[in-house]
């Protein structure tokens, strides 16, 4: 009999957004679909490829953004693992609670948001910490903002040279009223963006301040 789970690989760089979670309804499988959200022509190692399989309901949307980074993988994890600290490099962040837990699988953590952006604080649950793969993923569960039953998931691997890393965050998210795909994934896709792309930032600028010969290759 045909699945009724489908696989889609998107072609296009779509994004998602954050929300408050909705308590759990029942939904018929035929109306999910399963999305590996990549832009086209990436391809990610089996060990963590997995991990950017979601499944969606009708009214949601995912998307992944791809980052190069020039520092070893170690570098860069120093940072993503930090599920108490995501401010270090997430500039719309300006603090983080740990209100729940240790740290570890299950925590929750309360990040106030920077003036200017229409959203005032979220509540996220940490749902994978996996230090030998370099998988993050988190859902947030509360919060003052609009969007809804998002989950994120970052990974890390060795770029093909050996000598850097690529950074792949994906993630899931309800379309908000009144709002297209389009417009949801627009937002939320610049934010992440800027999210990795200072990721990269602060690590390269580690790795050259900790192996200055480095800057003569």
């Amino acid at each position: 009999m045909p699945s009724s789970l489908h696989l889609h690989r998107s072609t296009t760089t779509f994004t998602s957004g954050c929300y408050h979670k909705q308590p759990a309804q029942p939904i018929p499988t035929a109306t999910l679909t399963r999305c590996l959200p990549l832009p086209h022509g990436v391809l990610l190692p089996e060990t963590v490829s997995s991990y950017h399989v979601h499944t969606l309901r009708p009214n949601q949307c995912c998307s992944a953004v791809v980052q190069a980074i020039e520092a070893p993988v170690e570098t860069v994890w120093s940072f993503v693992r930090r599920f108490d600290n995501p401010q270090a490099y997430k500039n719309f962040l300006k603090s983080c609670d740990v209100i729940v837990g240790d740290g570890n699988v299950g925590s929750l953590r309360e990040v106030h948001v920077v003036s200017g952006l229409p959203a005032g604080s979220s509540t996220e649950r940490l749902e994978i910490l996996d230090d030998e793969r370099h998988v993050l993923s988190f859902s947030v569960v509360g919060g003052d903002h609009r969007l809804r039953n998002y989950r994120s998931v970052t990974t890390l691997h060795a770029s093909p040279d050996g000598k850097g890393t690529v950074a792949v965050e994906s993630f899931v998210v309800d379309v908000p009223p009144g709002n297209t795909r389009e417009d949801t994934c627009s937002f939320v896709d610049t934010i992440v963006r800027c999210n990795l792309q200072s990721l990269a930032q602060m690590a390269a600028n580690m790795t050259k301040t900790e192996n200055p010969s480095s800057l003569n290759h």
